[in-house]
């Protein structure tokens, strides 16, 4: 329970006097160690997304999504070339070491006056799944908007049989709130959303450890992670839980 009361002796929320609405997302390029986040544009990056993309061995990554999956580098150009010019949601790709956009996700559903915004549209390809890019390209969103725009909580909805979906959010450190029912259709069918987020109040201490996994000495000679990123969590957790003796 609030422990801030009203004359009534009503419990209300904290107050946030020093509250102001925030920025809305800007067409930022965020540079990373392993990747870097640029405004999606079909003529610089359609062509290699599409091709990342059909290094899938079938399409069962476009099940989830609202969109695809897409017969033809020209039908997936004429998306990006429409999806690009959006304020809201805006489309960022993730661009490797290489130079090559290996994948999409969006800031959507932007509330600057609540500073509230949703990370979606998130479609990573085969060259970048199970890699840091992967990782830090969602790092570099997240601290793109708690550091640098000052918003209070991030979202990520899915549908709530999008089993990677959900594991991907709980290992980034969202928290579960529920499941809205019926909450869309979409591709002809119903979707019950489930609700995650990370609020500014997590993310100092999330921060820290994204900051951990992506270290250097957390990869050994062969690119593998030394720990986890829960493990890492856990072990922050652990270190700043106040002793019982």
């Amino acid at each position: 329970m609030s422990s801030h009361l009203n004359e009534y002796a009503q419990a209300i929320g904290r107050p946030l006097a020093q509250w102001s609405a925030r920025p809305a997302p800007a067409r930022v390029t965020i540079d990373g160690s392993f990747c870097r986040l640029e405004p999606l544009e079909a003529d610089r990056h359609a062509g290699d997304l599409y091709s990342a993309y059909r290094l899938a061995s079938d399409d069962r990554d476009w099940t989830y999504m609202t969109v695809g999956p897409f017969g033809s580098h020209g039908d997936y150009h004429r998306y990006v070339a429409t999806v690009a010019q959006g304020e809201d949601p805006l489309h960022y790709a993730v661009i490797d070491l290489g130079g090559i956009a290996v994948g999409t996700l969006s800031l959507m559903r932007q509330d600057p006056s609540n500073g509230v915004v949703e990370v979606g549209n998130v479609m990573f390809s085969p060259l970048l799944k199970q890699t840091p890019v992967s990782t830090e390209a969602q790092f570099l969103l997240m601290s793109y908007v708690f550091d640098e725009l000052g918003y209070r909580r991030y979202e990520w909805k899915c549908d709530s049989l999008n089993a990677p979906s959900r594991k991907a959010a709980e290992r980034l450190g969202f928290t579960y709130e529920g499941t809205f029912r019926q909450a869309l259709v979409y591709k002809g069918r119903n979707r019950d959303t489930a609700w995650y987020s990370v609020t500014d109040v997590e993310w100092p201490q999330l921060k820290m450890a994204f900051q951990g996994w992506l270290a250097p000495e957390n990869f050994d000679a062969d690119g593998s992670q030394r720990r986890s990123l829960a493990a890492i969590r856990a072990s922050d957790l652990h270190a700043e839980a106040p002793s019982t003796r």
